[in-house]
């Protein structure tokens, strides 16, 4: 059996090229809101199961539910408030269900990426059909609502196989939020193509910081803007990435609001020389024009070393 996948190559931080982003930047920021839809009764996945509790699970499907209809509009005015474009990582059965979030988020010219099909439906046991479907309904779906074509990719509940990468690259998107092995994106190893994985940070990601480590709000914002400080200070030898991923229903609750808005306000407050504000599409598109040949250069140059 192989030990992984071979997924990307062992690149430590000493030596590599130095990125600059636009404006000579030392970081670039991006903010992901996962809008998502939970199915109270989906197909049974022999791997997972949806929901913890015996069908139905109404509190924790209302919920979810939550930030479709309070949670996002609350955290979208925060976002407007210091011109910040969301990238959308979309459940795209959302795009039926509650066509209102597409066309208010359209108008504000965020971006969109797939987060599959519905966020109760896994990759677990999935055949190359069923994940091929779901990859092109994600692409149609998204440009018949958008325009957009998708750039970027977050499986579903974060559920993979061994063909979702190469399948990726071949169906032509730009990156992947599944591997979190980086603070600066990387070429991902496919069999044709190319791919980069664009960090995506679980660490300061609400439902982790809220669920998982049983962060305050208060201590939530201050985690972000440590991370921040911390990858400005290595942004001097080779230009970062930050990611903040949300959840309407997570960070989008009254009391957690002001938290996340502190930290939006202090990174926001830095120079453009400091932190480049982007969407995870315009750092990949820079990163493939300016960055991606020299970095995978140095990446094969220490192979064997």
């Amino acid at each position: 059996m192989k030990p992984d996948l071979g997924l990307y190559d062992y690149w430590p931080y000493e030596g590599r090229p130095k990125i600059r982003w636009p404006n000579g930047a030392k970081i670039a920021f991006w903010v992901a809101p996962n809008i998502e839809f939970y199915e109270l009764d989906p197909p049974i996945n022999p791997k997972r199961v949806a929901w913890p509790r015996p069908h139905p699970d109404v509190l924790l499907a209302s919920s979810r539910d939550y930030g479709n209809r309070a949670g996002h509009w609350r955290m979208m005015d925060v976002m407007d408030k210091y011109n910040v474009r969301g990238s959308i990582s979309l459940s795209i059965g959302l795009i039926e269900h509650h066509p209102e979030l597409i066309e208010e988020t359209r108008a504000r010219n965020w971006e969109f990426f797939s987060h599959g099909i519905y966020n109760t439906r896994y990759s677990y046991e999935m055949d190359e059909a069923q994940e091929r479907a779901i990859m092109e309904d994600s692409l149609e779906s998204v440009m018949k609502a958008t325009g957009q074509k998708l750039a970027g990719y977050l499986a579903p509940a974060l559920t993979h196989t061994e063909r979702t990468m190469d399948l990726l690259a071949e169906y032509g998107f730009l990156y992947t939020c599944d591997l979190f092995q980086d603070d600066t994106p990387q070429p991902v190893n496919v069999n044709s193509g190319r791919l980069i994985s664009m960090p995506y940070s679980l660490e300061i990601n609400d439902i982790i910081v809220y669920n998982s480590y049983f962060g305050t709000p208060r201590r939530y914002g201050q985690m972000i803007k440590d991370q921040f400080d911390q990858l400005l200070i290595e942004g001097e030898d080779c230009g970062t990435v930050m990611c903040i991923p949300l959840h309407a229903y997570a960070v989008g609750h009254p009391h957690r609001i002001g938290g996340f808005e502190d930290a939006l306000e202090y990174i926001t407050g830095h120079s453009k020389e400091d932190v480049w504000i982007a969407t995870g599409r315009e750092i990949a598109e820079y990163y493939y024009e300016n960055c991606y040949d020299e970095c995978l250069a140095d990446i094969n140059s220490r192979k064997g070393g």
